[in-house]
């Protein structure tokens, strides 16, 4: 069974940083494709970020380009989302994600595809 336990939320006013963990087991973090999530309030969950391990690559949605980081530490089977310069319009519920890889490359960043889920972490930016 694949578990995802995130870590890292937090309030922080507009321009600063966050970083979101997310632990999982050693199989998991080697074989899955795991990605980054968030949903605010009346909104639908969106793709924020996503990365293969196995292949070192990795996808992000325009919003977040050149202010997120998504990374991986092997030895502690973990998967950060390095956050900076934050904007209010950032906020939401956070949620890490896995799922074997599924055959073509659109998939990456919608979260229909991902069968794995955390519990979620909130962030708050205040302007």
């Amino acid at each position: 069974q694949v578990q995802l336990v995130e870590s890292g939320g937090g309030s922080v006013q507009t321009g600063g940083s966050l970083r979101l963990s997310c632990a999982t087991s050693g199989s998991t973090f080697r074989m899955y494709f795991m990605g980054w999530f968030r949903q605010a309030p009346g909104q639908e969950r969106e793709g924020v970020a996503a990365r293969y391990n196995a292949a070192g690559s990795t996808y992000y949605a325009d919003s977040v380009k050149g202010r997120f980081t998504i990374s991986q530490d092997n030895a502690k089977n973990t998967l950060y989302l390095q956050m900076n310069s934050l904007k209010p319009e950032d906020t939401a519920m956070y949620y890490c994600a896995a799922t074997r890889p599924h055959l073509g490359s659109t998939w990456y960043l919608n979260p229909d595809q991902y069968n794995y889920w955390g519990q979620g972490t909130q962030v708050t930016v205040s302007s």
